[in-house]
């Protein structure tokens, strides 16, 4: 691996944005530590320490990075895509660009799932599937699965939402931090069912439309963005109906999460100047070989290591239960002396697991290799259409959980009904419909 990234790290081009490259891993990477430090976990289950410490909640707005990482997002399909373009000639780009990106998301991605399924059956065979603890785990082993299935999303609306920053630029930016305002005032003023959902579209597509600013140069007054972010969010904390954490927290009547919140927007905004302002100093320091050989590392593991961290800190706690070790209970004075130890067991139990699974990750820091074909238009519908059936499998998935698989355990998305199996096979069924896409009458690229 070390190999591959200094080989990688010296073919970068001079033109390559690292700061993103950085970006990218130090988000995921942030989220992985939040999960392992807020899991609060006894012999009679798990819990959450924010909700043991409400104090500490207002850590989020520093530590909940996730807008960070659409942020990145947006601005590296705008320079796919138009890559794409630039190379097709003027062919139809469409499925092209959702076949490179899926398969980047989903191999890691179902490779776990996969995985995980198969423990989970046998487990439950077992009979062994309803304690405390393994219950939470088959439960919650699934739920970061929601970012993969927004995710999907953007890829799949960025063509036509890149049309739209064309024409209108801040005004595509706009109209969407209007909608997602627009629903809170339909969910909390006038108490329309269901409304709060379109903004799991509005509000992470807002923030995605800022790395197509980005992209363009178009972001040059950070320090006002992040201000205009932070003050706009602790003003609806403070006078409106929303929570002072920008994760979920167990029981509350309103998350900014799920569904995301126009505080969590302004949250957004808030982190987006914010990382702008660092841009400089990590730029100097990107440009010393061996600290950008170890982002180039880094992103190259980083789906990986998302996807199976969680497994690694189950399996941490399962130790000492296994070795009788006694759990302390969460925030005493032994269980933060703990933390160390616990962290660093995670980190190992994870490095062994990138290393079982790192081959189903493509190398993320250099530029991927664009297809040596893009499909005609005929094959755009199909693999439209396998990405929405991806993108409801994955969201499925994440609702759910592996536990009752046994038992056709139901969970509800939105409205809808779904089975652990059922989602599954709506993932499948979407990921063959992407790669058939690309069956059709190709042209070839210039170049």
């Amino acid at each position: 691996m070390e190999s591959t990234a200094r080989r990688l790290a010296d073919a970068t081009p001079a033109t390559r944005d690292r700061y993103v490259d950085l970006l990218r891993v130090a988000s995921l990477g942030t989220v992985v530590l939040g999960h392992w430090l807020m899991a609060a976990v006894t012999a009679d289950g798990m819990g959450n320490l924010l909700a043991v410490v409400p104090g500490l909640q207002a850590l989020t707005w520093i530590l909940q990075v996730m807008p960070v990482f659409f942020f990145v997002g947006g601005f590296s399909h705008a320079l796919s895509h138009r890559s794409l373009e630039r190379r097709a000639g003027g062919a139809p780009v469409y499925a092209a660009f959702l076949r490179a990106r899926l398969r980047r998301l989903l191999r890691p991605t179902l490779v776990f799932v996969l995985v995980w399924t198969a423990a989970a059956l046998a487990v439950q065979a077992a009979g062994h599937g309803r304690g405390p603890l393994t219950g939470a785990a088959l439960r919650i082993v699934t739920q970061p699965l929601w970012f993969i299935g927004i995710y999907l999303a953007m890829v799949a609306l960025t063509p036509p939402l890149l049309r739209l920053h064309h024409r209108w630029g801040w005004g595509a930016f706009a109209a969407l931090a209007g909608a997602a305002a627009a629903v809170d005032v339909l969910r909390f003023a006038a108490g329309v069912p269901y409304a709060e959902f379109l903004n799991f579209a509005f509000v992470w597509l807002a923030v995605h439309q800022l790395g197509f600013l980005r992209a363009d140069g178009r972001l040059r007054r950070p320090a006002l963005l992040a201000a205009a972010g932070l003050a706009g969010a602790a003003l609806l904390v403070a006078y409106g109906p929303y929570p002072l954490s920008m994760v979920g927290m167990p029981g509350e009547k309103v998350s900014n999460m799920a569904p995301p919140t126009a505080a969590l927007l302004c949250h957004g905004l808030w982190l987006v100047g914010a990382v702008q302002l660092l841009q400089r100093p990590a730029e100097r320091l990107l440009a010393r070989p061996r600290a950008w050989r170890a982002v180039v590392a880094a992103n190259g593991i980083a789906m990986t290591a998302f996807l199976w961290h969680l497994t690694a800190m189950l399996a941490v706690y399962a130790a000492q239960l296994a070795l009788g070790v006694r759990l302390p209970e969460p925030a005493s004075a032994a269980w933060w002396a703990q933390v160390p130890l616990r962290l660093a067991a995670a980190a190992a139990v994870t490095a062994l697991l990138v290393a079982a699974f790192r081959r189903f990750e493509s190398p993320a820091a250099a530029p991927a290799a664009e297809p040596a074909a893009v499909p005609a238009a005929g094959s755009g519908p199909r693999a439209a259409f396998g990405t929405v059936l991806c993108l409801f499998g994955v969201l499925g998935l994440s609702t759910t959980g592996l536990g009752g698989l046994l038992e056709g355990h139901t969970a509800t998305l939105v409205a809808l009904p779904v089975t652990a199996p059922a989602a599954l096979a709506t993932v499948l069924g979407g990921w063959l419909l992407v790669e058939r896409s690309g069956a059709s009458r190709s042209v070839r690229l210039r170049g």
